[in-house]
């Protein structure tokens, strides 16, 4: 039986691809403060305006491709079993081959009921007002804004539950409750973590199991598989 991988994956594997994070620019979104582009109270604000915002991240999304890093991760399937569990709206994983992807944000290139949550669609075009459910309710993006609950976090829990490895990439750990996700996992298996910038708080910093390789995500998975054999 494979050993089961589960990745905590963050904005950093994205951006080696070229799509933008907030936490890089004063926490503005292109120019944009989050309050106004991804809360519920932005959508009952300006429905308009969070639908444009979301517009131009979706076309942006569909003009990138996976990195090194998201094509790494999939590598792993050839002998682990692998389970990513993503804070990343985009499907850059999907698209490189990984067949194990849980969205805990949601997904950009999807759209849902802004009544009924269960009601949910693909979706590559522009989302405009009037865009209609088949129950005849605005359309939204289907993406967890500030402020709203986690749907999949439990499963996500499960999965870091059966861990027997729990690899960290691309994240700060500053977004909860995704960054509380490794509490899950049994402390002695181990653990790495990815990123160019690690940002080690009080628990990791505890951790005696723990590999830090300060690298980004294209080079920095690699190296994780060449310690596992």
């Amino acid at each position: 039986m494979k050993k089961k991988i589960v990745v905590l994956t963050g904005a950093g594997i994205s951006a080696e691809s070229g799509i933008k994070t907030f936490r890089d620019s004063d926490g503005l979104w292109e120019n944009h403060r989050i309050e106004d582009v991804a809360t519920p109270e932005g959508w009952a604000a300006n429905p308009a305006l969070v639908l444009d915002f979301y517009n131009q991240r979706r076309a942006q999304l569909l003009g990138v491709e996976p990195n090194d890093g998201h094509r790494a991760l999939k590598d792993l399937e050839r002998d682990f079993e692998v389970h990513i569990v993503t804070q990343n709206v985009d499907d850059l994983h999907e698209r490189a081959g990984s067949t194990h992807v849980l969205h805990l944000h949601g997904q950009l290139r999807q759209v849902r009921s802004n009544r009924f949550e269960h009601l949910i669609y693909p979706w590559d075009k522009d989302l405009r007002l009037g865009d209609l459910c088949e129950r005849g309710h605005q359309l939204r993006p289907h993406i967890v804004w500030f402020g709203e609950a986690v749907p999949l976090l439990e499963f996500a829990a499960e999965l870091a539950k059966q861990a027997d490895i729990f690899l960290i990439v691309g994240t700060s750990l500053q977004v909860y409750p995704a960054a509380g996700l490794m509490h899950y996992a049994r402390q002695h298996i181990p653990f790495y973590y990815v990123d160019p910038r690690p940002q080690l708080n009080i628990e990791l910093s505890n951790m005696p199991n723990l590999t830090v390789i300060e690298a980004p995500a294209s080079s920095g998975v690699r190296k994780v598989a060449e310690q596992l054999f």
